[in-house]
């Protein structure tokens, strides 16, 4: 792993990492039609996207990133995450994204590194 700051207060910023992981569905996903032969080329691609621009920032945060592609069709999709960790440096942000063919959700969690 990189070397990180020690003196830098160590939190997860939810909000800039759901824009990196916004941005990384578009890029990937963008306009396209849903096609379920492309679905796990693209949640693949979603989370190591995902996870290369989270790691890029430099944070000393370990990083699970999650991807689900459902095509619309009137079903029902629920989703729940629980975790046991320190509230004050770790955290987590899910990602709804949706076009007229299919939603996306992804979820991050991202567990500090002890220095």
């Amino acid at each position: 792993m990189e070397d990180y700051n020690s003196g830098e207060e160590v939190v997860f910023n939810a909000d800039e990492a759901s824009a990196s992981v916004k941005e990384c569905i578009e890029g990937v996903i963008g306009g396209s039609e849903y096609n379920q032969s492309k679905v796990n080329q693209w949640t693949a691609s979603v989370v190591e996207h995902s996870l290369t621009h989270l790691v890029k920032q430099g944070r000393p945060f370990k990083y699970i990133v999650n991807c689900t592609i459902m095509q619309k069709s009137g079903a029902g999709l629920h989703t729940a995450n629980s975790c046991y960790w320190d509230t004050n440096t770790d955290g987590s942000c899910t990602v709804r994204w949706e076009n007229r063919t299919m939603y996306c959700v992804v979820s991050v969690f991202a567990v500090a590194v002890a220095l």
